[in-house]
């Protein structure tokens, strides 16, 4: 510890030791407390715990979370309609583009626009307006009707 004398700072280089304490004899959750307490027949209380000791989880109720699922999502999202699909694949092989450089074009990847003409993406307005834009058609209102 620091100590002062008249304004000059000293150091106390005298040694601490810290020591644990031993546990006591009656303590139980020491293992040879219990040993000694179960050899001489003395009452030992003993709590299981619920798994304890094993890796095995919880089975989840997956009924249950699967019906809350259900309820509270659709089951299947929109896809792309087909008067979309059609007209921006007849827009881009008009202007002679592969889906790779209509990608490229509107800063996504040629899967997003493989996507969009096979009907499988979930339509994004910003996606849409970015083709409209590159390939000047016009796909998202009412196209087709």
């Amino acid at each position: 510890m620091p100590t002062r004398s008249m304004g000059v700072v000293s150091q106390d280089w005298e040694p601490v030791v810290l020591h644990k304490s031993k546990p006591k004899a009656q303590d139980l959750r020491d293992p040879k407390a219990v040993n000694k307490a179960l050899r001489s027949g003395a009452p030992v209380q003993t709590i299981k715990k619920f798994d304890a000791g094993s890796n095995k989880k919880a089975a989840a109720p997956v009924v249950n979370a699967r019906k809350l699922e259900e309820e509270t999502e659709p089951a299947a999202f929109e896809r792309v309609r087909m008067e979309v699909r059609h007209a921006i694949q007849k827009a881009r092989l008009e202007k002679k583009m592969s889906q790779a450089e209509l990608g490229k074009q509107i800063n996504e990847r040629p899967q997003v626009v493989q996507e969009y003409e096979s009907g499988k993406a979930v339509p994004n307005q910003a996606v849409l307006a970015k083709m409209e834009r590159v390939l000047g058609v016009k796909l998202r209102g009412n196209i087709g009707k």
